[in-house]
């Protein structure tokens, strides 16, 4: 599911709006305070950060400007009651990928957030070949290795190392992965997943009890970081 932060405190704005996304298919995180909106588009993965300029504690050009300084990649989108270029411009040059203000249309904000998202998730190409660690994993040949020597992966564990390669550094979880990887209506029991990422953490990690690369992510899912 795409996740999306939305850092705005004016309640009756954002309830407005959180309904309208969440009703699209959206999950939400709502902040109401720019420093804390902050700390979690740092200490999370998010697709998207819709973000308005004028916050208590921390405001929204700062909030950009150090998301990517920090090197959050995620589009941001801004937003700002106000209408002067300048302020466009600013945002703009700090790290925001597109400006809106906030007395426009719904439709077009929903328009904006979805064309951010297409042109985030085209431009996340997965390469033939990937390296993390003493991991080598030829996609193309399906084949992996780990410190040069052939590492034999079953099919389905194949497949799941390459769905959470191609999202890595997002919590997945395991509804998707059943859906995605298995193909599964949701019949199947997620403990599925759970026993096959257990054999997959044996074969890439060094020690499996301690993993490095393939994490569980508590009551939300797995996460690979490369």
């Amino acid at each position: 599911m795409t996740r999306i932060l939305f850092i705005e405190d004016e309640p009756a704005f954002a309830i407005g709006v959180i309904d309208r996304l969440r009703a699209d298919g959206y999950d939400v995180i709502w902040e109401s305070n720019g420093s804390a909106g902050y700390q979690a588009a740092c200490a999370d993965t998010f697709d998207l950060i819709l973000l308005d300029v004028s916050l208590p504690g921390k405001n929204g050009f700062d909030i950009c400007r150090d998301l990517r300084r920090e090197g959050v990649s995620a589009p941001v989108l801004m937003l700002t009651a106000r209408g002067e270029v300048i302020d466009r411009v600013l945002g703009l040059k700090l790290g925001a990928d597109d400006y809106v203000q906030k007395n426009c249309e719904p439709i077009e904000l929903m328009a904006r957030i979805e064309a951010l998202l297409r042109r985030s998730q085209s431009s996340v190409i997965s390469p033939e070949v990937a390296s993390f660690g003493d991991i080598r994993v030829d996609f193309r040949q399906h084949e992996v290795s780990r410190a040069g020597v052939a590492v034999v992966l079953t099919p389905i564990e194949f497949r799941l190392l390459e769905y959470l390669f191609e999202r890595r550094g997002n919590v997945v979880t395991r509804e998707e992965l059943l859906e995605n990887v298995w193909s599964a209506d949701g019949g199947m029991l997620s403990r599925t997943v759970d026993v096959h990422v257990a054999g997959l953490r044996k074969k890439i990690e060094a020690d499996p009890r301690y993993p490095r690369f393939l994490l569980t992510i508590k009551g939300a899912g797995y996460k690979l970081t490369i």
